[in-house]
């Protein structure tokens, strides 16, 4: 996932965190300069799914515009296609009563 809220802020004239974080708190959220800061500037680990909702009406926009998907990241993470559902794989472990599922 990529954060985009640097460029949909952009799009609706907001060019600075100072103005967004104004924005904010006219619409009740108030948020810290270094957490204003952290938004702007990278992508977020967690975030609150209110404070999520406001910055989306002050935005007019929808988390999926905030929220971009890379599919060609998730890909990346993918184990190669030969190494994934081979025999050694499906193979049942000592001590454990599991037959090996059908081919």
């Amino acid at each position: 996932m990529r954060w985009n809220l640097r460029m949909t802020a952009a799009e609706r004239g907001i060019w600075k965190s100072t103005e967004m974080r104004r924005r904010l708190a006219e619409a009740g959220l108030e948020v810290s300069a270094g957490k204003m800061s952290r938004w702007w500037t990278t992508t977020p680990v967690s975030m609150r799914l209110e404070d999520l909702d406001v910055i989306c009406a002050v935005l007019d926009c929808t988390p999926a515009d905030l929220l971009v998907c890379e599919p060609g990241k998730v890909a990346a993470r993918k184990p190669p296609a030969a190494a994934a559902g081979t025999k050694a794989d499906l193979a049942p472990r000592l001590g454990r009563h599991r037959s090996v599922p059908p081919a």
